[in-house]
């Protein structure tokens, strides 16, 4: 059948067991069921164009004859060169003669061909003004011109007003209805065909199956094949490989396999079915199988069987395969195919070979938007993400309109280089061009606002998303754990179980917030949840437990669960190490970090990060130095910043203050305030009175609105009794409209979490918290103890700071585990500053007279009191 053909689309040609039905070809390729016609006379040049005319009625006089044939003859002659401007004009200025039914349906058969709905229309209004009546044979012309055209609707109209038992019209509409996706009218349709008595041809089977396989019915899939087999299409090519897809894309990969193994003569398309429908079912490596022993056979490779083997060796990420079917591509003269290359180009990016990626795409004759977002997303994948975005612009350059795919390739570039600017136009293009309603792109969108530190604009897009998925509440719980923001993140969590059930990414995003907010009892909570749905397994998951349990306190049982990880990684690895840093145990540290090189892993800079601030939190200084030499002479990792910090507090804790000073002036790179503010902290700790002021002196020019180290300065004039230091430093502060930030605690008991700020006695239990502090004060009073008021930087005078003093948060939060914990039970304290050093000396004096373990965490580390001493000995 002729390429025009396919118009019906694609009605097939079967080279055996041929439909009995005598069907008739016409001129315009139109299939006609056969009919008697009454012939008009012609003349011979114009018989092959209009054999099959209706003759007009015989009463009509010879002139109007031969004056309606003259015009049949050159409207069909305009149709037959393709000029339906002209067809269509002749056609209405012949609208008082009485023109033949195959005239009409010749310039309908050219409108449908030209895809010309706005013609077609004309035709028809035409035919209806001319009172022609529409039987079936114009009728199938009408609809095949309104559904080749583009409007369903309208043909599916006219379909049901006509005799319609002519099976290549059912195929036409149930074929367009898959084709737009709209499978249930066209299992709705072949039901309403059945029940008229309608036979089905090959071509039917092949349509409703692709219906019954997007819908995922199974039994009905299988009911066809009863049917097929049946009718006698058994043995047709087309119809079993039709049966094979429908079995792969419903699952049924077995079902399939059969089938494939009882087909005695497998064409292309058998082999092609067999490796494509592996593939999309997780069974690549089969899939590959299939397609060697398709080769070994001297079955002949198609573009389609290539790029199903690409996909195939993309999944497995088997590149050196790949390199060798892009060779036999190249041979085999498919280098011109968009398909192909495009297919090739996605194998190269995700397989990690960027320079095959650029090389295809250097090499292609036509690159289509799928190209360009493969290349994109090749440069996203490889971290290189401003080329991304460079890439991004040229594509729009040369006129390619960007589709989702592209789209959200470049947003996530966009959140990954943290390119607010850029990702906020592209949002505009977004809701310039109507594409903010695709979630993909909502859910990019958010994802790069989160990581830009705008969660604001992140929640206001995830409002407006009607039908939200798994992806969105994730990218919001993430989102706000990632920006310090604990507190949103549980309750995005708990608004999220209302609606959906979590699955291991969402536990893997809100156990850091549980582990910010030292959330223990909710921690517990996911932690029960991770255990009954198996997603331990997942190491993200497990190294987010890890880390919960250790920033809620509960080292242990970190270790415990550490242990219990069976392939660890290195974020796993560092974890671990980074929890000993943090509780002071820094020998522990050592051993693990040393474990972790016998397992094989190469530690990266985080790695270094936290062994060195190990070392510094447990004065392990020689220690410290080798780790750090190493960094470049055993691992060629040149030091970052963090590095730099990490040793001068080891210098600092050491009490060698002027070491520390002279590496700060001899570093590579300029030292930031974060490295001046610990060398400040050691003057404090020190009473460096005059190196704190030069230390100073550096910070204010670099971070001049950070009150943290006014304080800190004003703490070491304090301690120096240099009162009107402080006041200068007050007037200072209040001068630039600085506010210190103010410290809190906060301690979790039943689930529900008690704030405490300074001096607040607004709490239900303040009297009685009052009155234990109090009473804690005067015995440690009696016993010697002398209040730590220098730590208290305020003008006031000693009665005041004592008052002061016994009100800070952290007192307040311990002497209320002490009050409502059952007795022997650990307190369990967060707070969101450095511990000063009275709450410090409180803590440890709490733990020996109640019995109790109590566990602070600060901004600094964790601190563990007991039996009147502190894990941190000193180095915090």
């Amino acid at each position: 059948m002729s390429k025009s053909t396919s118009a019906l689309n694609t009605y097939p040609t079967y080279h055996s067991h041929r439909n009995k039905l005598n069907y008739a070809k016409s001129r315009c390729c139109f299939i006609f069921f056969r009919q008697s016609w009454t012939r008009s006379l012609l003349p011979s040049n114009l018989e092959l164009s209009c054999s099959s005319s209706v003759a007009v009625s015989a009463t009509l006089s010879g002139t109007t004859h031969n004056a309606t044939v003259d015009k049949n003859a050159k409207i069909c002659k305009f149709c037959e060169m393709g000029d339906l401007r002209n067809a269509v004009e002749f056609l209405k200025r012949s609208q008082r003669f009485k023109l033949e039914l195959n005239t009409y349906c010749s310039v309908l058969q050219l409108c449908a061909e030209l895809k010309s709905l706005e013609d077609g229309k004309r035709v028809h209004s035409i035919i209806a003004s001319n009172g022609v009546a529409v039987d079936e044979v114009l009728g199938a012309k009408l609809v095949f011109m309104y559904v080749n055209c583009g409007d369903l609707i309208k043909g599916r109209q006219i379909f049901d007003g006509i005799l319609n038992d002519k099976v290549f019209l059912w195929n036409l509409l149930m074929s367009e209805y898959a084709k737009n996706g709209n499978y249930r009218e066209g299992v709705s349709l072949f039901e309403k065909m059945r029940k008229v008595g309608v036979t089905g041809d090959a071509y039917t089977f092949t349509c409703i199956l692709k219906c019954f396989a997007a819908l995922a019915k199974v039994r009905e899939c299988k009911r066809v094949h009863g049917y097929v087999l049946k009718l006698g299409f058994g043995s047709y090519n087309a119809v079993v490989n039709s049966i094979i897809a429908a079995y792969f894309k419903c699952g049924e990969v077995e079902s399939a396999r059969n089938l494939f193994d009882e087909l005695s003569d497998r064409d292309v398309v058998s082999w092609n079915s067999m490796i494509s429908g592996c593939v999309k079912n997780g069974f690549s490596r089969i899939g590959l199988e299939f397609f060697t022993q398709m080769l070994n056979l001297g079955v002949d490779v198609d573009s389609a069987t290539l790029v199903n083997a690409l996909v195939a060796c993309t999944n497995l990420g088997n590149l050196s395969l790949g390199r060798a079917l892009n060779g036999y591509g190249m041979k085999a003269g498919f280098s011109r195919d968009v398909m192909f290359n495009n297919t090739l180009l996605d194998m190269y990016s995700k397989c990690g070979s960027l320079s095959g990626a650029n090389e295809v795409f250097a090499k292609m004759s036509e690159t289509t938007i799928v190209s360009w977002t493969s290349i994109i997303a090749a440069y996203v994948r490889k971290g290189l993400y401003d080329d991304a975005i460079k890439l991004f612009d040229e594509m729009q350059n040369k006129g390619l309109r960007p589709d989702i795919y592209t789209i959200t390739s470049v947003v996530h570039a966009c959140a990954c280089s943290n390119s607010f600017d850029k990702g906020r136009d592209i949002h505009n293009y977004i809701i310039k061009n109507n594409m903010g309603s695709s979630l993909p792109v909502s859910n990019a969108l958010m994802n790069m606002y989160a990581k830009c530190g705008s969660m604001e604009e992140a929640h206001l897009i995830f409002s407006q998303i009607l039908v939200k998925d798994i992806v969105s509440w994730n990218t919001m719980i993430g989102g706000y754990s990632q920006n310090s923001l604990p507190n949103e993140a549980l309750e995005m969590f708990l608004e999220m179980q209302r609606q959906l059930k979590p699955d291991d990414i969402t536990m893997a995003c809100v156990l850091p917030a549980c582990a910010v907010l030292a959330a223990l009892e909710k921690g517990r909570e996911i932690h029960g949840y991770i255990l009954r749905k198996g997603y331990f397994s997942d190491l993200h998951v497990a190294c987010a437990l890890v880390d919960m349990y250790v920033k809620c306190g509960l080292l242990v049982l970190a270790q415990q669960l550490f242990d219990m990880i069976p392939k660890k990684d290195m974020i796993s690895w560092t974890v671990m190490i980074a929890g000993y840093g943090m509780h002071g145990f820094g020998k522990e540290a050592i051993s693990t970090f040393e474990k972790m090189r016998i397992a094989g892993i190469e530690p990266e800079e985080s790695s270094f990060t936290s062994i060195l601030y190990a070392c510094s939190h447990s004065g392990l200084l020689k220690e410290g130095w080798k780790f750090f030499d190493s960094m470049r002479s055993e691992y060629n990792i040149e030091p970052k910043l963090e590095h730099y910090a990490c040793m001068v507090d080891l210098l600092v804790r050491s009490g060698n203050l002027s070491g520390a000073y002279k590496f700060i002036e001899t570093m590579p790179i300029k030292p930031d305030a974060a490295i001046w503010g610990a060398l400040l902290s050691g003057c404090r700790i020190h009473h460096d009175v005059e190196l704190a002021e030069k230390v100073a002196e550096h910070i204010f020019e670099l971070e001049p609105e950070n009150t943290r180290y006014y304080v800190l300065l004003a703490n070491v004039y304090a301690e120096a009794e240099k009162l009107e230091e402080v006041k200068k430093l007050q007037r200072r502060i209040g001068k630039r409209g600085l506010k210190k930030n103010q410290g809190c605690s906060w301690i979790e008991i039943q689930g529900k979490v008690n704030i405490f700020v300074a001096g607040d006695t607004s709490h239900s239990q303040a009297k009685r918290l009052d009155s234990l502090l109090r009473k804690l004060r005067m015995e440690m009073n009696r016993g010697g103890y002398s209040s730590k008021i220098r730590y208290a930087w305020i003008n006031a005078d000693d009665m005041k700071k004592e008052v002061l003093l016994c009100g800070h948060s952290e007192k307040l939060a311990m002497a209320f585990g002490v009050l409502n914990l059952p007795p022997g039970r650990t307190v369990r304290i967060t707070k969101n500053l450095r511990v000063c050093g009275d709450c410090h000396e409180m803590g440890k004096y709490m733990s020996k007279t109640t019995g109790r373990e109590i566990v602070l965490r600060d901004s600094n580390r964790f601190h563990h009191f007991k039996d009147g001493s502190c894990s941190c000995r000193g180095f915090w």
